[in-house]
């Protein structure tokens, strides 16, 4: 056989071989590696799609974490007004049951002082009239007069 001819053979055998792969093993593959692009596309795209979510997520989160400490210091706040309302309303009232006991008192002590002040004014008016008795039972005598007087103010102390 001749060199050319051989080759010439090849040469057909080759180009019969490569319209074959070309005609039914080619698309397969290229199939297959459409498919597994696609695959990894869509794979890739569902990382981004996710990583957006996290992302996403995390913001909703950090806000209503926000939101929540916004919420729990307008409730301590509220409690804290409440509670100082409480204790305001509370010492107005003490104040307020303290005057009234102060004024209770203050009466009571008035009403007290005037008693005494009455019962008294008896004793100094028994007490001089009964000085007065004595005075006019004696002789009219400046030593005995002063003696009298002296026991008088003993008398009243």
């Amino acid at each position: 056989m001749n060199l050319t001819a051989t080759l010439f053979l090849q040469l057909i055998v080759f180009l019969i071989l490569g319209g074959f792969t070309m005609k039914y093993v080619w698309p397969p593959i290229v199939k297959a590696l459409d498919e597994r692009a696609k695959k990894i596309a869509d794979g890739l795209a569902a990382a981004d799609k996710a990583k957006s979510d996290l992302a996403l997520a995390d913001r909703k989160a950090v806000e209503e974490l926000r939101a929540a400490r916004e919420k729990a210091g307008e409730i301590r706040a509220n409690a804290e007004r409440q509670a100082s309302e409480k204790i305001d309303d509370a010492r107005a009232e003490a104040a307020h049951i303290i005057a009234q006991a102060r004024e209770a008192a203050q009466a009571e002590a008035g009403v007290a002082a005037q008693r005494a002040r009455e019962a008294l004014r008896d004793q100094v008016a028994l007490l001089a009239v009964a000085g007065a008795e004595k005075i006019l039972r004696r002789e009219i005598n400046q030593k005995v007069h002063t003696d009298l007087l002296a026991n008088l103010k003993q008398e009243l102390q």
